[in-house]
């Protein structure tokens, strides 16, 4: 690090952490999962306990990231290993857990607990991880800190329009707490925009759009509350199958200037609906 900079073990031992130990860094991002909505379901520990590998071996302690993007990445917590035992089987995991191709090989099970004292530090504080990405289990050493995001913010950083899809539980979080993810508000308010809803258990996909004061941002507000937003077959969906509005994701086609007027954002929602065929196969009933 260059001077003037400080380090995440810098900030941690501000804490009163001890940094002498046998320390592991570790950065989850896992194609496999979404482990962004492991944490916010309080899963996270669950997943992280079984490995297939001994990676945790030798260590006395875990210093815990997410990845948000790039080389980006977001302290989550702090952990004692207390100990590890074989693991053969299905991991034993909390009520509503998907299990899935990553917890298939675990040979390892272990026994981690979270350190408490540095809950000020715990989703906030975002390092730089470096080049190593793929190296998401490292010996510790003093990353730079490059950014403290406000209290609360448990969405991923915003980068691009097209760039993301988010899950019903992640539309849900947005909306719930606007103030802690300032920036998700004002870029999808500053645009209008055609829009996609994939039923994710049948592939059926819905396309709608948005215009006017608050873009993109204020029709998706409507689907974060009801989950259906006033449409006709969205609804019905929403009524007759309980796996609904969860198993929707939402994601953005075409972004378009906010000035746009109404006719101008139809005829690209109708021009995506064409596109899809979500009229004849999917979830659009005009």
């Amino acid at each position: 690090m260059q001077d003037g900079e400080i380090g995440i073990l810098d900030l941690l031992r501000l804490k009163g952490f001890d940094a002498t130990r046998r320390v592991k860094f570790v950065r989850h991002q896992d194609a496999r999962v979404d482990v962004h909505d492991f944490l916010r379901r309080g899963w996270l520990g669950a997943y992280q306990s079984y490995q297939g590998r001994p990676v945790f071996d030798k260590a006395d302690a875990l210093v815990v990231f997410v990845g948000v993007g790039g080389t980006r990445a977001r302290l989550e917590g702090v952990y004692d290993v207390v100990g590890c035992q074989p693991w053969a089987g299905e991991p034993d995991l909390p009520p509503g857990m998907p299990s899935g191709s990553w917890a298939g090989g675990s040979k390892f099970h272990y026994v981690l607990r979270r350190i408490e004292g540095f809950a000020e530090l715990e989703n906030r504080v975002v390092v730089d991880w470096g080049s190593g990405t793929l190296a998401w289990v490292q010996w510790a050493k003093n990353k730079r800190v490059i950014e403290i995001l406000p209290a609360g913010q448990l969405l991923r950083v915003f980068t691009d329009y097209l760039g993301f899809t988010l899950t019903r539980s992640e539309l849900e979080y947005l909306c719930r707490d606007p103030e802690a993810n300032k920036e998700w508000r004002a870029r999808l308010s500053a645009v209008a925009g055609v829009y996609l809803i994939l039923a994710t258990t049948t592939g059926a996909q819905y396309v709608g759009s948005a215009h006017g004061a608050d873009g993109l941002w204020g029709r998706w507000a409507e689907y974060a509350r009801n989950g259906h937003g006033g449409n006709k077959l969205l609804r019905e969906l929403v009524d007759e199958d309980v796996a609904y509005p969860d198993a929707f994701s939402y994601s953005i086609l075409q972004i378009l200037p906010r000035t746009a007027t109404r006719n101008e954002v139809l005829n690209w929602e109708r021009l995506y609906k064409e596109k899809l065929g979500s009229r004849a196969v999917g979830l659009n009933a005009n």
